[in-house]
């Protein structure tokens, strides 16, 4: 026979193993030629090319029958997908019918999710001064440059500025570089140098801040 003569479906005389059989073609194989299924022991077999094959079969009616069995069995079965058919079918009715129990289950949910974010919304209102701020006011105060360690000493004792970290110093010098290298000129801090004598030698003493002239008189 020739390839275009093969229809899926069809039964047919078909040499398998040195002998020949009768196979119903169940459809193309993905190797190549065709997937059938042997009607006489309902095993699947593979038809590799046309000439395989040897013309039509000619099958009694309980034959046919048991091969279109063995067919859908080949294919996965049409009870199965029946079945998901019908689910398919069943959910799409139930998603076009309005759920009254569901809405309100779904406006409850929304309301409470309003609630809890209004609930976690910090108030607006005056904003509480940074470790900066709190350093600016205590350079102001002081007039002098000082070092990062004492103005957070300073700004805890007067409530300039409330922390619970470990190490309030070093936060406090990490913000003042961030700012220096961020804003440049128009920074409000700048670096110190602080000499002091030791030993008849006068030395630089490192980590002093002061403030830009701007920033340097207190704010009546």
């Amino acid at each position: 026979m020739k390839k275009n003569e093969v229809k899926v479906g069809s039964a047919y005389l078909a040499k398998v193993s040195d002998k020949v059989v009768p196979v119903r073609i169940t459809g193309e194989s993905r190797y190549g030629g065709w997937d059938a299924v042997n009607e006489k022991t309902r095993k699947t077999v593979r038809i590799k090319s046309a000439q395989r094959l040897r013309g039509l079969a000619n099958l009694s009616k309980a034959e046919v029958q048991a091969a279109k069995t063995a067919v859908v069995a080949a294919a996965g079965g049409e009870s199965k997908s029946a079945k998901v058919a019908a689910w398919r079918k069943e959910a799409a009715e139930k998603a076009a019918k309005p759920d009254a129990e569901l809405d309100a289950a779904v406006k409850a949910a929304d309301a409470k999710g309003r609630a809890k974010k209004a609930k976690a919304a910090k108030p607006k209102g005056e904003r509480k001064p940074g470790c900066l701020d709190a350093a600016v006011r205590v350079l102001q105060e002081a007039g002098k440059p000082l070092q990062c360690g004492d103005i957070v000493k300073t700004a805890i004792e007067k409530g300039y500025w409330q922390t619970k970290g470990a190490t309030p110093a070093a936060t406090l010098y990490a913000a003042i570089i961030r700012e220096c290298a961020a804003k440049g000129a128009k920074a409000r801090f700048r670096r110190a140098e602080v000499k002091e004598t030791k030993d008849g030698k006068a030395v630089t003493l490192r980590g002093y801040f002061t403030l830009a002239d701007e920033h340097a008189k207190k704010s009546q």
